[in-house]
């Protein structure tokens, strides 16, 4: 099979935000106890951190860290979790039946932050505190001192504010399975007192209201229109989520799931156009797709109030870093809408990283989020792609090749992310870019194999791993890229001319 792709530098989405490539820590299962976090372990340092999860996150670069939940946090006081550690109450957690003894709080996750060279994105409690609640949360963290929760932190040890400026209006608050569930309307007045009060104590701060949960809610964009309504002047983003499942096993329809991402990022761009004429408002306001990743397999979510269970830990294989792979292409493709998203989660639980007491084990699905991170620079182009297509059940027929690409003006060099959903055939792919010309020397990793459930295991942990891909430039100064069947595909190319 063949494929041409046109790219033309001149026309772009705008920049890509760094932020598109973060992560999700939720008190879940394994993933702050024996996952981040494992005092006494010859794995960790001083602090407890374990350096080997520590070490394999870096090289994810995720900018920013979304914390505590999730469901966890709307049944969570903030207050538990600060002072001397021996002091702290032990609860039971209402969202996963689980025991918190509250020994990792706000500002051991600040501290862990920090030394993972990422910053804090904080979720406040709106299902059972509230406004008041969450503004001393802000005071506590990002007043210098002199009233009684900024003193309480520099009593605790942290003399500088923690300046915390990105926070989360409590989550999934559309859902019944959520601590405090309630309507649009009453979660939209909650929110905006909230949001105010909030920026009562400092306006520099960024707030993402929730969103709907997903879209096969009942009440999905119905709620984010009322939620965006009330809030709009109050709120720099809307939430959006999603979790991609295969579980008809049914590798073709499920490959094909870039198709729905981008109609949950187009429905979105729609409502806020929309909110945005009825307000006949000059603001923006984006979305922060902040839970995604695969799950399906692993169901278990009851901890059967023991502390630190093993819950969701998902085995994760080729076709679902594929999945991860058209996320990720999505947002770029629309990043003149998304400009945060947090893969959920980061260790453990539904995760790119499984721990032991003896090392770490890195799944399929890290791959992708590395690759992008690293990769994906400056402004994100509009590819015009003239290639096959597949019939991929349901969803009928979709393009065989996924893609999405980059330009760094600051060193002239083109990413392009190329998905083949083929189980079987190998694409020969030609890049051209309008008036310009590659260097001689594009480079190309792959990620592929020929079983799509092919997956990582702690005997065997390099069955899906990147490889060198092949790319070469032709005479005309066109881009020839080998995309293998059941494979990511990221080239790199260099340009010729001016404006590097």
């Amino acid at each position: 099979m063949r494929a041409n792709i046109r790219l033309d530098l001149d026309h772009s989405l705008g920049e890509i935000d760094p932020r598109l490539f973060s992560g999700f820590l939720e008190h879940m299962g394994r993933a702050v106890y024996e996952g981040i976090y494992d005092p006494g372990s010859p794995l960790s340092d001083a602090n407890g951190f374990r350096t080997d999860v520590g070490a394999a996150l870096r090289t994810l670069g995720m900018p920013y860290v979304r914390y505590p939940g999730g469901n966890f946090v709307s049944n969570y006081d903030w207050r538990d979790g600060i002072g001397p550690p021996e002091d702290r109450p032990v609860r039971p957690d209402f969202a996963w039946r689980s025991i918190e003894p509250n020994t990792f709080g706000v500002d051991e996750f600040v501290r862990w932050c920090r030394w993972l060279n990422a910053e804090p994105m904080m979720a406040v409690n709106l299902g059972t505190l509230g406004p008041r609640e969450a503004a001393e949360l802000v005071e506590y963290c990002n007043l210098p001192g002199g009233t009684q929760w900024s003193d309480a932190r520099r009593q605790h040890g942290n003399h500088e504010p923690h300046h915390i400026d990105l926070w989360c209006l409590g989550n999934e608050m559309d859902g019944p399975w959520q601590a405090g569930h309630c309507t649009a309307e009453a979660y939209a007045a909650k929110a905006q007192q909230a949001a105010r009060l909030m920026k009562g104590i400092d306006p520099s701060i960024e707030l993402v209201a929730c969103g709907s949960s997903g879209r096969s809610m009942p009440t999905y964009l119905e709620w984010d229109r009322v939620v965006l309504e009330a809030c709009w002047e109050d709120v720099e983003y809307i939430s959006a989520h999603r979790y991609s499942r295969n579980t008809e096993d049914d590798s073709a329809w499920f490959l094909a799931e870039g198709v729905e991402i981008d109609r949950i990022l187009d429905d979105y761009a729609g409502l806020i156009a929309y909110v945005r004429g009825v307000k006949k408002s000059d603001k923006r306001v984006s979305v922060a797709f902040d839970e995604w990743n695969v799950w399906y397999k692993n169901r278990q979510t009851d901890g059967g109030w023991s502390h630190a269970p093993h819950l969701i830990e998902e085995v994760y294989n080729l076709e679902d870093a594929l999945v991860c792979a058209q996320f990720l292409n999505s947002f770029l493709r629309h990043a003149d809408v998304v400009k945060i998203a947090c893969i959920a989660q980061i260790v453990n639980v539904i995760a790119p990283i499984l721990t032991s007491p003896d090392g770490i084990l890195i799944q399929s699905i890290y791959y992708p989020l590395q690759l992008f991170s690293q990769h994906a620079r400056g402004v994100s182009l509009t590819p015009v792609v003239d290639g096959p297509t597949y019939t991929a059940g349901a969803r009928g027929e979709v393009p065989v090749v996924d893609v999405s690409a980059s330009y760094d003006p600051a060193s002239g060099v083109v990413s392009l992310f190329l998905v083949n959903r083929s189980l079987s055939q190998n694409i020969d792919v030609q890049v051209s870019f309008g008036a310009r010309r590659a260097t001689p020397n594009p480079t190309s990793t792959v990620l592929t194999g020929n079983d799509p459930k092919a997956h990582n295991t702690w005997e065997q942990p390099d069955v899906v791993k990147p490889a060198p891909g092949s790319a070469s430039v032709g005479a005309e100064g066109l881009v020839h890229v080998r995309a293998p069947s059941l494979g990511l595909t990221v080239v790199h190319v260099p340009l010729e001319g001016e404006g590097k």
